[in-house]
């Protein structure tokens, strides 16, 4: 399974928090990071979206459906982020656009083997897979990009 975990972009600064939206530079850095990814997402991808307004603008700068999930709110468990995205034993890749520090987190917990406070800059994405070798689970972290690189 894959699970590609997506950062949103630059937000306006103030309250209420869910309500923020991207800055000119957020909107630039989701199109080049959405441009990026779909060249490279398989069509059966499930994406997944946290409720807050950055997080779905973001989102639809992949032009792909998605699905909003009360579940990555701001303040999610990477557990919580994990039993959404039906880690490890989904059949399908799942796209995550979430925030900090869950994301991080979830990074630290399957790479390192606990949560620990991993940055993740904003639009970047961390693409992993869990992989079976000789009957043993592993992850692999196959790229970590943010939109100054595409």
């Amino acid at each position: 399974m894959d699970l590609i975990l997506w950062r949103h972009a630059e937000a306006e600064a103030g309250e209420p928090d869910m309500g923020r939206r991207l800055t000119a530079k957020g909107i630039k850095q989701a199109d080049r990071m959405a441009a990026w990814l779909d060249g490279r997402l398989p069509d059966t991808t499930k994406i997944l979206a946290s409720p807050a307004d950055r997080a779905q603008q973001t989102a639809l700068a992949l032009k792909r459906k998605f699905r909003v999930v009360q579940e990555l709110a701001t303040g999610a468990s990477a557990n919580e982020v994990l039993n959404v995205a039906g880690w490890p034993d989904g059949r399908e890749p799942v796209l995550i656009i979430g925030h900090q520090p869950t994301l991080g987190e979830v990074a630290a917990l399957l790479l390192a083997g606990e949560e620990r406070p991993w940055s993740v800059r904003k639009a970047a994405v961390w693409w992993l897979s869990n992989r079976m070798r000789d009957g043993a689970a592993s992850v692999v972290l196959k790229v970590v990009i943010g939109p100054d690189f595409v």
